[in-house]
């Protein structure tokens, strides 16, 4: 499989963008101009689409030195579902909801991983950020050993409005973060329910923490203060399997 799929010229992109395409990132030649570029850079600040202003060096590599006219992007190799039908779907369903929420999570092989993790569990669905979140591109395939293509994954704008938006629902949202007593053995998760995993560095943001729930942690018995996000996240989904069989 290639690295991702990429796409280079302004027309390109703008029928890309006009097809609905799921693009995960638009690189940008620094001062660019021009009525053709005006059109394009209107569109992606409407779709509000990840921009990155670069070198014409950074596009002539990516495009491997083809006529990319200062644009070149990348298109996720699946296609993503929407919130609401995410959520309406799951209400359909004869199974409990159990979502898995991505907070700032960047590192391509940690996602794999944790979509491998949470396929494996029955998840529902992924609900990640637009801007911030990892990509999902050869890397997260491969580590996800195929399991990307079996889950549905959700953008949205930002996880807080997710939180708000699985609430209304009836939703309990669990924080796994070390900023509380309680351990994720004690609480009930076989109501339905969403895990929101932070980044390992910065956890979930403060604004989210109060949003939640509940708030849990894995107990630790060694000299090592953390684990690593996706082994966090196989704890939690895994304690959520445990209670519902």
């Amino acid at each position: 499989m290639e690295e991702t799929t990429r796409i280079f010229g302004i027309r390109t992109v703008i029928e890309a963008i006009d097809s609905k395409k799921d693009i995960e990132k638009v690189f940008i030649q620094k001062d660019l101009s021009g009525p053709l570029f005006k059109e394009l850079n209107r569109n992606l600040k409407e779709g509000n689409y990840n921009i990155s202003y670069v070198p014409v060096e950074k596009l002539n590599k990516l495009s491997k030195n083809g006529n990319h006219q200062g644009v070149v992007a990348n298109i996720s190799p699946i296609g993503f579902v929407s919130l609401e039908k995410l959520v309406e779907d799951s209400q359909k369903s004869s199974t409990t909801p159990l979502f898995v929420l991505l907070d700032g999570i960047t590192d391509v092989r940690n996602f794999g991983a944790i979509i491998r993790t949470a396929e494996c569990c029955g998840v529902t669905g992924i609900i990640i950020q637009e801007k911030g979140s990892a990509p999902i591109n050869a890397d997260t395939v491969k580590t996800s050993a195929g399991a990307v293509f079996n889950i549905p994954i959700c953008k949205v704008n930002h996880i807080k409005d997710a939180v708000f938006h699985l609430q209304t629902y009836d939703i309990k949202l669990i924080a796994a973060t070390e900023k509380t007593d309680d351990v994720i053995f004690d609480i009930d998760l076989k109501q339905p329910i969403a895990i929101i995993m932070g980044d390992e560095a910065k956890g979930i943001s403060n604004s989210i923490l109060k949003s939640v729930d509940y708030k849990a942690k894995l107990p630790m018995l060694g000299s090592i203060a953390s684990l690593n996000v996706s082994v966090a996240c196989g704890a939690f989904l895994y304690e959520a399997v445990r209670q519902r069989i």
